[in-house]
């Protein structure tokens, strides 16, 4: 295709946050070198807010998982609106319809096949693809992993850096009190056991960040109960670490009920500590400098991408093991990029 041509591209992304974000630096170099191109996404409800007021996209299509709709919702509602939304997609007659996640998908490419585009493009060796990306064998990171998709356009170079748009409207608690003063989010809430920082470390590493300048913190978590066997939360993992850190710090409560929350707290920080997760990459995505604790997950595929950072992860894979003092130190030797950083 030439970049003067104005084709339409489908890209979808149906799993995780993280993964959607690392998704982002593709669709950003498809729009500059398609700026006439029809670009859309189809994304499930969980992760559709990664890419809300995205610049480079011209539709965002939207639907929902079974485990995902709200209460009072009807499946057969849900079924009703999926298939309205592909017999739409089917009548755009797509050119390329490229699903982005770097494992193989049999069943999505068969959904896609469905729409009738020009060419199916994904990964592995899957019957209903017209382009086949053999399924990385080099150890690449996420984004560079997706970006191969790029190299079937012509386009070349290393993938730009990821990007989450933040809400027009941050929470006032969010303004800093002083030009000096950095707010660093604090994220406490981790999907896997071995992700999970103790209450009393966080609290500890507050109090001596507090110490070295003038910062405040905004401490992050999912809410609810960690009993909650559908919506696990970390209210009393908060509720812990307010208490131990006390006076030595100042602290903003702001627990994030939806994703949109989350983005939102996070675009009125200037760096971050958290755990491997999604809102490490969302934190990416908006440019924040990072550290970040990694446990049993692989930090070569999804460390923070495009942004400063310091990955701290021990060889027993559980950042249980990981002390106050490395993240502290890990922070002050993050400072000066943060000086720098532009949100």
């Amino acid at each position: 295709m030439s970049p003067d041509s104005a084709p339409k591209i489908l890209v979808i992304r149906r799993d995780n946050i993280g993964d959607l974000v690392c998704t982002t630096p593709l669709i950003a170099a498809l729009r500059q070198h398609f700026p006439r191109a029809w670009l859309g996404a189809l994304v499930n409800s969980y992760n559709a807010p990664v890419l809300a007021g995205n610049p480079d996209l011209d539709e965002v299509f939207v639907y929902t998982k079974a485990k995902h709709r709200a209460a009072g919702e009807s499946l057969p509602a849900i079924f009703w609106r999926r298939w309205r939304m592909m017999r739409r997609l089917r009548a755009m007659q797509l050119d390329d319809v490229i699903i982005a996640t770097t494992s193989p998908q049999p069943r999505v490419a068969k959904q896609a096949r469905w729409l009738r585009p020009r060419r199916v493009i994904g990964f592995g060796a899957v019957p209903a693809l017209d382009v086949s990306i053999p399924v990385d064998s080099e150890e690449l990171h996420e984004v560079e992993d997706v970006f191969r998709v790029a190299r079937l356009y012509g386009i070349e170079g290393s993938p730009p850096a990821c990007r989450v748009v933040a809400p027009e409207k941050v929470p006032a608690s969010a303004h800093e009190p002083t030009p000096e003063t950095i707010t660093v989010a604090i994220h406490i809430s981790a999907r896997k056991p071995s992700q999970r920082w103790p209450a009393e470390r966080f609290a500890e590493a507050m109090r001596q960040l507090a110490a070295q300048g003038p910062m405040r913190f905004m401490l992050l978590w999912s809410p609810g109960a960690d009993d909650n066997p559908l919506h696990p939360g970390d209210d009393a993992k908060a509720a812990e670490v307010l208490e131990k850190v006390g006076a030595g710090a100042t602290v903003i409560a702001q627990p994030t009920q939806t994703l949109t929350d989350l983005i939102r707290a996070l675009a009125g920080c200037r760096a971050m500590i958290c755990a491997d997760g999604g809102a490490m990459h969302l934190a990416a995505g908006l440019s924040l400098p990072i550290v970040c604790l990694f446990g049993n997950s692989g930090a070569t595929r999804w460390r923070p991408w495009g942004v400063p950072q310091r990955v701290l992860q021990k060889p027993s894979l559980d950042v249980a093991d990981i002390g106050v003092g490395e993240v502290v130190g890990a922070f002050a030797s993050l400072r000066e990029e943060i000086g720098r950083s532009v949100r």
